[in-house]
């Protein structure tokens, strides 16, 4: 296991009802739709906490928890589009440890590096080209889960097994994005 603070964990679904798979995309909408507003929403506040972090060393309380809560709610959300749970996911940001997704982000560090955050934007062009990689990964796996599920009504756990690293590493690189760690997001599970 990983000491990366942020952790990702999933309980995939192995029998599927074939008519929620097959409609995913209608039934998402509304998710998709909240996920825009709160997608603004947070990256409004971390852009206001990247000047905060730059200028002081530090992210503020109210501000973490709200990006946090972002993370969390949008790996989710990712997790049900790619077929990972069959289950509605919440519409909030909170830990949710009944879900069979959760992404586990630790509290506020002490201090951050001013230095590493204030060229984040430059650190982030190799996370942005392996996120890009694990995206068509996904994808493919994804419309492999929707073609076995729509016809056999179940998956196998090794196929929705095949999403837990490139969603691992997309919740830990978010993470990484919106400042609430200055550790690189790992490449292991």
């Amino acid at each position: 296991m990983s000491s990366y603070p942020v952790v990702y964990r999933q309980t995939p679904a192995i029998e599927r009802s074939r008519l929620t798979v097959f409609f995913r995309f209608i039934m998402v909408i509304p998710h998709l739709l909240w996920s825009f507003v709160y997608g603004i929403a947070a990256h409004v506040v971390v852009f206001i906490a990247w000047f905060v972090i730059v200028l002081t060393g530090r992210y503020p309380k109210a501000m973490y928890e709200f990006v946090a809560g972002y993370v969390r709610f949008y790996t989710r959300l990712l997790a049900y589009i790619w077929l990972v749970t069959d289950e509605f996911p919440p519409f909030d940001g909170a830990e949710h440890p009944e879900y069979p997704v959760t992404v586990t982000i630790p509290p506020p560090q002490e201090s951050y590096s001013r230095l590493s955050t204030a060229f984040r934007i430059i650190l982030l062009i190799p996370v942005w080209i392996l996120q890009y990689v694990f995206l068509l990964w996904i994808h493919v796996v994804s419309i492999a889960i929707w073609l076995v599920a729509v016809i056999t009504g179940k998956t196998s756990a090794d196929l929705v097994d095949a999403q837990r690293f490139p969603l691992a590493y997309l919740a830990r690189s978010y993470a990484y994005t919106y400042l609430l760690t200055d550790r690189w997001p790992p490449l292991e599970d």
